[in-house]
């Protein structure tokens, strides 16, 4: 895969310091994750944590598509920086000092979701304008490893780190992450744009419009959220899986990892085919890959806990479930990032990148049916929803199995 768009020394800089910010969400989903389990021991609480963190994300990145398309994006990345900083010191001191207690740990994850989302809208619409066109695909490849790759890493570290110094070190380092990447954006920042819109092309039904008129944004968006929201919101309760295979807080860390190597893996190879004649083949395969090996990560955490090999099991099909939601994730993601107008980019995938958020809000579904009956069962309901969402989408736009890589129409 050609990562070209490192040639682009603004890029390049951007990249290199969102390895900090990227790498400081990774950590703090870890930590918080851990911290809440170890204060309640409660799946339900994890899937508050979950909503916590995604409600106000969801909510605020309405408004931030629309503060992205008409406001400085660089300038509001390194404001969204500086808070989430501040955020995290603040937990890093109610940890450290021993005062922490879980309504303050759901108030501040709500507060970092808040400032997500405005973050996210302005993130994805920001680093077009520091490529050309043809890096595109490159770029947003680059931007999944970075993603996957510190999500491969740090959660295994993390749970080191937690193990040998307990979670306020995490919230430490986050703090150190973001204060890295907002002295960065201070070199990446620009004039503001005057952007001329017109009144009615301002709001957010504009975006929506868009969206639906062209159908195939309309179904990658809808196919992307089901899958995060019934399946990939696993990784919010994983700690009861950890527990499950008797593994503690390393075993949450490597399981999480191994949802990095597999999407790292997936990204990779995905960026081989893109100019496939079977993309769209390659694209929907990957989905139910995924769907398949979230069935299997449930059956051996649900009856084969206790095999001499069930850890190592669970943790390749978490790797492979992550592969083939890769492949989906990547390949509809470029189609959109080169079919969306700048003037709408902000709005639209903005929108999209709800996507994210809805894996944590996930877990306010998966939670209390873990605690109703256990987590393997939760996500077996959960993937059964998305193996029905892939057969239906597949039935009603047969398309979706027939999108080439040369193909820029977007009609279905």
């Amino acid at each position: 895969m050609k990562l070209d768009a490192l040639q682009s020394p603004r890029y390049r800089r951007f990249w290199l310091g969102s390895i900090f910010s990227t790498g400081a969400t990774q950590l703090y989903f870890v930590g918080m994750g851990w911290l809440v389990f170890k204060l309640t021991e409660s799946a339900l609480y994890l899937g508050l944590l979950g909503a916590a963190m995604a409600v106000p994300t969801i909510l605020a990145t309405l408004a931030g598509g629309l503060v992205a398309d008409h406001g400085n994006r660089g300038r509001i990345l390194l404001i969204t920086s500086i808070l989430a900083g501040l955020a995290l010191g603040i937990l890093t001191i109610l940890d450290l000092g021993d005062w922490v207690a879980v309504w303050q740990v759901l108030l501040l994850a709500a507060l970092l979701g808040l400032i997500s989302g405005f973050d996210l809208p302005a993130r994805v619409s920001f680093f077009p304008a520091l490529i050309e066109p043809h890096q595109m695909m490159s770029a947003v490849a680059l931007n999944s490893i970075l993603w996957q790759g510190t999500r491969m890493v740090l959660p295994a570290v993390g749970g080191v780190l937690i193990a040998l110094a307990d979670t306020w070190i995490i919230f430490a380092l986050c703090t150190v992450g973001f204060a890295v990447m907002a002295k960065i954006l201070l070199s990446l920042q620009t004039p503001d744009a005057f952007r001329r819109d017109s009144d009615r092309n301002r709001g957010l039904t504009t975006a929506w419009r868009f969206i639906f008129k062209e159908k195939l944004f309309a179904v990658l968006i809808a196919m992307t959220w089901i899958s995060m929201f019934f399946g990939t919101a696993y990784v919010q309760i994983m700690p009861v899986f950890a527990e499950l295979l008797g593994t503690g807080e390393e075993g949450y860390g490597l399981l999480l990892s191994a949802t990095g190597v597999g999407s790292v893996l997936g990204t990779i190879l995905v960026g081989q085919l893109q100019n496939s004649p079977r993309l769209g083949g390659v694209m929907m395969g990957g989905s139910v890959l995924f769907s398949l090996s979230l069935i299997l990560f449930a059956l051996v955490t649900g009856l084969a806990a206790d095999w001499r090999f069930a850890f190592a099991l669970a943790c390749g099909c978490a790797m492979l479930s992550a592969v083939g939601g890769s492949f989906f994730l990547i390949s509809s993601m470029t189609v959109m990032q080169l079919a969306v107008p700048d003037a709408l980019r902000g709005r639209v995938m903005g929108i999209h990148s709800i996507t994210f958020s809805l894996i944590a809000l996930g877990g306010l579904v998966l939670g209390p049916l873990a605690e109703l009956f256990s987590a393997p069962i939760a996500l077996l309901t959960g993937v059964g929803i998305v193996l029905a969402s892939i057969i239906g989408f597949s039935i009603k736009f047969s398309r979706l199995w027939r999108l080439n890589g040369q193909d820029q129409q977007l009609h279905l």
